[in-house]
């Protein structure tokens, strides 16, 4: 479900085939966040290429979740233990069986948010949740001066074929994750770019100028 690469122009079919080795930059600062030898589940994991990656750099129990049949079928051809399944409901494993849960740029594509964010705090001591930023200033901007939805947001899909169907802000995932209670933030990052200007004002400012926003969460 994590995959931004146009499939007929709709990205609601999740159709993973054609991109079995689609790597995303910003894997290399979820993976900074994970400690070695740790139990973990991927929910939305696409094509397995995270998962992979911690399997093998960082010596990880993976486990993982996928509503896409093509999505299951690649990450099995790979290895990765995968289930084919819905992760915004009810979650078949065991209350603290996992010491990380990742939901990758995937929270704002399912019906109920706040039934994954619990469940990730059921199933895990610590959860790694990212997302687009709908406050972006060029969504903003977009918004402003055009009236209409932002196309940067939508990574040039339309609003009636994206499966972004839960757009939302920083201020907006802090103040669920505040409702549903029971959390700690123990970091928050971005993905930086080499521009130590762009980084400053991402830091000091990052609902207004991360695009992309990625929280570590701690179960109290």
């Amino acid at each position: 479900m994590s995959i931004d690469t146009p499939s007929l122009n709709d990205n609601r079919n999740y159709n993973y085939s054609g991109f079995e080795d689609f790597q995303r930059e910003d894997y290399n600062d979820i993976i900074e966040l994970i400690k070695p030898n740790s139990k973990i589940l991927d929910l939305g994991c696409g094509n397995g290429a995270l998962m992979y990656r911690l399997l093998n750099e960082k010596k990880c129990i993976t486990r993982g979740i996928e509503i896409s049949e093509s999505g299951v079928q690649i990450c099995k051809l790979k290895g990765l233990d995968v289930i084919q399944g819905r992760i915004d409901e009810p979650l078949p494993f065991e209350d603290n069986e996992f010491d990380f849960s990742i939901c990758h740029i995937t929270i704002q594509m399912v019906m109920y948010p706040e039934v994954l964010i619990s469940e990730m705090k059921r199933v895990s001591k610590f959860q790694v949740v990212s997302f687009p930023n709908f406050a972006f200033y060029k969504n903003r901007l977009e918004l402003l001066f055009k009236g209409r939805m932002p196309k940067k947001m939508l990574f040039g899909y339309s609003w009636h074929n994206t499966g972004h169907i839960h757009q939302l802000s920083l201020r907006d995932f802090e103040e669920l994750v505040d409702t549903i209670g029971g959390f700690s933030i123990r970091r928050k990052t971005f993905v930086r770019t080499t521009s130590s200007l762009k980084n400053y004002f991402m830091k000091f400012f990052p609902n207004l100028f991360q695009q992309i926003s990625i929280y570590l969460l701690e179960k109290l």
